[in-house]
């Protein structure tokens, strides 16, 4: 029987021990320690290095007085096993919750909007009709959780391909854009006011994203353009019951889609202040990893999504798509 080979090289020469050696030598960046970490002595995670090397012809690892740095063929190898290894943990989990009588697991990835209204409705069609899935749903920036997508922890993210880095292995369904608008409580002083410029905005504390976020430099630039200082008077938080219940009791402000607000604006507790702010973001969507084979599981979760995301956003005709260049 034939092997199979890539570029020359056994695949099969490839184990799980180089592949976690490779892992905990990217963390520890030193041979010794990351030794210890894998549970071999030093000599050993050494000959493991040097078999990865002369299976690929190529240095993955500088060796320097402090420790170890990945190669550039190193980084591209780490990223590989580290999504490879989350596939075997994911196997394990599927088979494990079969046993058990479960019918799988799912793990989504979303960001604020859509995980307000689109992904709950998605997940409680999925539970009405296969109450034993196991939907796991972590919310965040885009960045991170595409991150974590490609490095095989998620199934399917709903947000947006923030940067070139992976493009070329991702598929790019889009739903809708994101206007964002200011939202404070109810009872806050500009509610009372009957129109509002910008500059009033400066005027008080503001619930921001970290510095990182696409969000955060498109309202920095938004103070900027109408001559406005940036808030000095910040808290920084992604988390929306965080940002919610802070603004229930203070006079802050935030920028937010109103739609992932709109419950607690119909029960009076917040408000939509009646502003362009000018500020939107590019269209979010279903992102998945391109030619992955999801399970049952995953598959069922990404059915509902598109279509909750059909009676949601209707006229919306989803394609998928290659995506091989980066959005901002």
């Amino acid at each position: 029987m034939v092997q199979p080979t890539t570029h020359g090289f056994n695949i099969s020469r490839f184990k799980t021990r180089h592949l976690l050696l490779l892992l905990h030598l990217h963390e520890q960046r030193s041979v010794l320690r990351a030794a210890e970490a894998a549970n071999m002595t030093q000599p050993a995670a050494s000959k493991l290095i040097a078999e990865m090397e002369s299976m690929l012809g190529v240095p993955l690892f500088e060796r320097h007085a402090r420790g170890v740095d990945p190669t550039w063929y190193g980084q591209v190898l780490i990223r590989r096993a580290r999504s490879a290894l989350a596939e075997i943990g994911r196997a394990h989990d599927e088979i494990d919750a079969l046993r058990n009588g479960r019918m799988g697991q799912a793990s989504i990835g979303t960001v604020v909007n859509p995980g307000t209204n689109l992904v709950p409705q998605a997940i409680a069609a999925v539970k009405r009709e296969f109450p034993d899935i196991l939907i796991r749903v972590e919310m965040d920036y885009s960045r991170p959780l595409v991150a974590k997508l490609l490095d095989g922890q998620l199934d399917v993210v709903v947000g947006r391909i923030m940067g070139p880095e992976g493009a070329d292995e991702l598929e790019f369904e889009p739903i809708a854009d994101e206007p964002h608008s200011v939202v404070v409580r109810s009872g806050h002083p500009l509610v009372q006011r009957g129109t509002i410029v910008h500059a009033d905005l400066a005027e008080y504390g503001w619930i921001l994203p970290p510095e990182a976020s696409v969000l955060r430099s498109r309202l920095d630039s938004m103070f900027l353009e109408h001559g406005l200082r940036l808030p000095q008077n910040i808290i920084e938080t992604a988390s929306l019951p965080v940002i919610t219940n802070l603004l229930r009791d203070s006079d802050l402000l935030t920028a937010l889609p109103a739609e992932s607000v709109a419950p607690y604006v119909q029960s009076n507790q917040l408000a939509v202040l009646p502003i362009d702010l000018g500020v939107r973001m590019e269209f979010f969507g279903i992102v998945r990893r391109r030619d992955q084979l999801l399970s049952p599981a995953a598959e069922r979760v990404l059915e509902a999504l598109r279509s909750a995301a059909g009676r949601l956003y209707p006229g919306l005709q989803m394609k998928s798509t290659r995506v091989d260049n980066g959005r901002d």
